[in-house]
């Protein structure tokens, strides 16, 4: 089974089996209400819609909409709403956790938080796009674009290794992933060409599991075939990338929303290597991106045992301890009175 190369593949994948109870954190939000009305109607979520009740009844009448009782879940917004969210997974009441219309920090602070979060320890958390790119014959994942700001080399191959599990799930049994920089040679200068040939070698050395990765390359040489032709480059990647990790958190964000807005791609958002899956979307996302990342996370959710029985035999040698929450998502660790990072990028 090979990933489709559309979204909408994916959603109707993700209708053919049982629904899966999503927890909404801030769902007051008309976009976000439409998506889940809409994954409601396919059958593939039993919406659990977290917020100021009033605010959410209104929209949902604005629209058209009449949600079951008990799936509107009065909370306050934004931090509360987030942590009840969180809180339903643990108590068995919710199987997925969307981000509704709230701040990612604010989200992630309630996902990673050391005590009551859904951190697995030993586990690096990050995000992947799934981007449908028109003309394209498959899906591409982007990582990481919104979690890891700076990853160090033992960070990508993390980071790696999450983005080749999440597409193991999806039906590819050896995703190829192209590691970028600027260029394809290895240059002591340009720091990203050296970890991309070091996670070439740890990928044929064992240390990355799953996958076909090769680096560095430019980002025309791992998605063009032509490109690949011209440079003379021998790889059993390029041109042909199903993933494309990225060198740092600007410039997968850059990627991933110039396809998006420039080309007209659709980027569904989840975040990786936590209990529960999770949709982590821009605010500003339209309904098909957010649709999109539902049914991911649905697909993500079925396979949940196989995966986590899978995890615990592999990667040895990339989850020696655990992993602190700053080095997993270090926009977490600043004062509070900043300006956040991921607010823009988000």
């Amino acid at each position: 089974m090979n990933v489709p190369g559309t979204l909408t593949a994916l959603v109707e994948r993700a209708r053919n089996a049982d629904s899966v109870r999503v927890a909404v954190a801030d769902a007051a939000q008309a976009v976000v209400l439409e998506t889940l009305r809409e994954a409601a109607n396919l059958g593939i979520v039993i919406p659990r819609l977290i917020g100021e009740a009033d605010k959410i009844t209104a929209l949902c009448k604005a629209a058209g909409w009449v949600p079951r009782p008990d799936w509107i879940v009065p909370s306050g917004p934004d931090a509360e709403a987030a942590a009840k969210a969180v809180r339903m997974v643990h108590d068995g009441q919710a199987d997925v956790v969307m981000k509704g219309n709230l701040h990612t920090d604010i989200f992630m602070r309630a996902l990673l938080d050391a005590d009551t979060g859904l951190r697995l320890p030993g586990h690096r958390v990050s995000h992947t796009f799934v981007v449908e790119v028109p003309g394209q014959d498959r899906l591409i994942g982007i990582t990481d674009a919104a979690i890891n700001i700076a990853p160090d080399l033992t960070a990508k191959a993390q980071i790696c290794q999450n983005a080749v599990d999440l597409f193991h799930r999806l039906g590819v049994a050896e995703p190829r992933v192209a590691v970028l920089s600027a260029v394809e040679t290895v240059t002591p200068s340009i720091t990203s060409t050296l970890d991309a040939a070091s996670l070439t070698l740890m990928a044929r050395r064992g240390q990355i599991t799953g996958a076909l990765v090769d680096g560095p390359l430019a980002f025309d040489n791992a998605v063009s075939l032509r490109a690949v032709a011209e440079k003379g480059i021998i790889s059993d990647v390029a041109g042909r990338a199903d993933i494309l990790l990225v060198p740092d958190l600007v410039s997968g964000n850059v990627l991933a929303k110039a396809l998006e807005y420039l080309g007209g791609a659709v980027a569904a958002g989840v975040a990786l290597g936590l209990a529960a899956p999770v949709v982590l979307t821009s605010r500003a996302d339209a309904m098909p991106a957010r649709l999109g990342a539902l049914a991911i996370a649905a697909l993500l959710h079925r396979t949940k045992a196989k995966a986590l029985t899978r995890a615990a035999e592999l990667h040895r040698s990339l989850r020696v301890a655990a992993q602190p929450e700053e080095a997993c998502c270090p926009l977490m660790h600043r004062p509070r009175t900043e300006t956040h990072p991921q607010e823009a990028a988000a």
